[in-house]
């Protein structure tokens, strides 16, 4: 039997997460939103894994990968925060929110046409909607000042698209 399609399972489970992450923010939901982020990030470091394994690594799975990540953690994280912390800040609270998600996206293309297989160039986009999304999770808990999420959401969408080498793991 041919399991060659199981990583792309994995690939297109963290996008199914990220979607009902959008649906979860629509419904003010944000806690079970973020959760879905968190989720989708444990999804994406199987995929690759068990292609490798399954000697099932494709062309194809990097760019669904890469389709699926956006909008898992660029996207997702955007829209959360904004309706969540940014909505206040009018135009600036949605241009951040825009430019999370377009340096994402920038940083994934960067990714899919160099071949480096040492280190990133740039904060992964898995590690800032993730961290996004558990700062999230711990602003429930404790208070977290509102002008945090805005910095934090332009830190880290700078690093995204920054040329700071990243060791993977």
């Amino acid at each position: 039997m041919n399991f060659k399609f199981i990583p792309s399972l994995f690939t297109l489970s963290n996008l199914l997460l990220g979607i009902t992450s959008l649906i979860f923010t629509m419904e003010n939901e944000y806690i079970i939103s973020a959760s879905m982020i968190l989720l989708a990030m444990i999804l994406d470091a199987m995929d690759g894994r068990v292609a490798r394994r399954l000697n099932a690594t494709s062309t194809f799975g990097k760019e669904l990968d890469s389709l699926a990540d956006l909008v898992s953690f660029g996207v997702a994280p955007a829209i959360l925060v904004y309706a969540l912390k940014l909505k206040p800040f009018g135009i600036v609270g949605l241009i951040v929110c825009v430019a999370f998600a377009l340096c994402g996206a920038i940083r994934l293309a960067r990714f899919n046409v160099l071949n480096i297989s040492g280190h990133f160039i740039g904060v992964p986009i898995t590690a800032a909607g993730s961290l996004v999304a558990l700062i999230v999770l711990v602003g429930h808990r404790v208070f977290i000042p509102p002008m945090v999420f805005p910095v934090l959401m332009i830190i880290l969408s700078y690093l995204m698209v920054s040329k700071i080498k990243v060791p993977k793991y």
